[in-house]
Formats: structure tokens, sequence, C-alpha cells
């Protein structure tokens, strides 16, 4: 091959370290036993010689396969470890740990960058009566359905966790509380607009919002902002449930929404 031999096409295949993996049978004319060693020491996992009977390398091929089909199961099997070990079972959203990881790593950023956070809790309302009358396969079937519609309202580049329970927080990047509060009416009215099929029953499900904002304070940091959150979100509950309240700079004002 002009400007390029199998060899040190073999060593930057093996320098890229890439996945899936790569499996090269190298062919060549070469027959000498240092030329195979060679070969395999640049990263060849297969070597034949010039001319090459068809079914030899049919059969080589088939091998390299089974190794290669191997490999993409275990890489499946690591990949879905990894997603346990950071998603919630139940909705498939961040779980507690991840979710707040998320919120530290996009405040880091937003002080890096001078720009505004907001973070939103999310309570499902009177969530334990569902439970109580329909059975917890329908609470589970709710709070799926929910966590859905959350992931479809928010932004792609925002954040959605099941903190706990029928509680999510949502980490929203460059928003300050008005802005915080606009995404999370049209989140609360994605849950109050239609009822959530479980069965042959469409249970209302509604939902209230309690939102803070990074935007004025010079040292923001996570535990606060969800503290704030949380207070908002009590008196989100406090004056009614299904509305959304929002607190700037540690002084709660609220928003009341309209019942959808």
């Amino acid at each position: 091959m002009p400007g390029l031999d199998g060899l040190e096409l073999c060593r930057r295949l093996r320098q890229q370290a890439r996945e899936p993996y790569v499996y090269v049978i190298l062919l060549t004319a070469k027959d000498r036993k240092e030329d195979i060693l060679d070969g395999l020491r640049a990263g060849a996992d297969d070597y034949l010689k010039k001319p090459v009977d068809g079914d030899e390398l049919e059969a080589r091929l088939r091998a390299g396969k089974r190794i290669v089909d191997l490999q993409s199961e275990l890489i499946a099997a690591r990949e879905a470890l990894r997603n346990r070990a950071d998603h919630d079972a139940l909705t498939g959203l961040w779980n507690r740990g991840a979710i707040l990881e998320v919120l530290g790593r996009e405040l880091a950023r937003a002080r890096r960058c001078g720009a505004p956070l907001a973070v939103a809790l999310v309570d499902l309302d009177h969530f334990k009566a569902i439970n109580d009358t329909h059975g917890h396969p329908a609470g589970d079937a709710v709070l799926r359905e929910a966590a859905s519609r959350m992931s479809s309202s928010v932004r792609p580049y925002d954040a959605v966790g099941r903190y706990g329970g029928e509680e999510f927080l949502i980490v929203l990047p460059g928003c300050d509380v008005p802005f915080g509060m606009a995404a999370a009416e049209r989140l609360r009215n994605s849950l109050a607009k239609e009822g959530i099929q479980v069965g042959d029953r469409r249970l209302p499900v509604t939902c209230s919002i309690g939102i803070a904002s990074s935007a004025g304070d010079p040292e923001p940091n996570a535990e606060a902002l969800v503290t704030a959150a949380d207070q908002a979100l009590y008196r989100a509950k406090a004056e009614g449930r299904n509305r959304v309240c929002g607190a700037a700079q540690g002084r709660p004002v609220g928003a009341k929404a309209v019942d959808g």
C-alpha cells in the first residue's frame, strides 16, 4: 500500500483503542517467522500468506466474527451496568446521586461562565392516594409516564432526575427564576392537561413545583439551591397544589398557575 504498509496500519488502529473492536487479518506474501511475529506484535489478530485459499479465509473470518460478537456482548453488558449505576430502574431517569452530580457540574459551569442556573423540584400531588386506591403497579405506571412527559417537556440540555419517591429534580442551565417558572409551567401543564392511562382507567395527575435560581448569588451552591426550591415547593403545596412557586435569592415569590 503506497505511503502506509500493513504493519503501520495495524499499529495506528491499536493506538486508537477503538470500540467496537476492529479484528484484523493480515494478508501478505511474506512467510518468514519473523514477518509473522512482526505482524502479530503490530496488532494483527490473524495472519494469512498469499495466495489465499478462499475456504481458509472464510473460516478465519467466521472465527474473527465470533470474537467481535463476544466483545460486543461484553460492551453491552458493561454499558448496562453503568446505566444501572446512575439511572433509576423504574423511570429510566438519572437517579438521586447522578442528578446531584449533574447539578454540581452545571453549577460549576455556570460560575465559570457567569450564567444563571435554575433547579425545579417537582412533587406529584396526592400520589399516596393513587397507590392506596389503585395499587402500587398503577403508581409505578404513573411515575413512568410522568417521567416521560417531564423529559419531553424540557430542553435537550436540561437534566431530569428522580430525587426520591414521587419527587423529581430538574436542572435548568441558563435560567433565572422567571424563565425557570415558565419552563416549570410547561411541565406542569404537560401532566395536568391529560390524565394518565393505567389499565382501563385514565387517572388525573397533577404536580406542584418549586423553582430556585443561582441568579444574583455570587457564590451559589447546590445544597442551598435545592433547599430554596424545596421551600418554594412547600409553598406551592400550601397554596393548593397544581401550581408553580419560585424563590429568588432566598425570598420566595409565588406564581399561581391556571389549572389545566
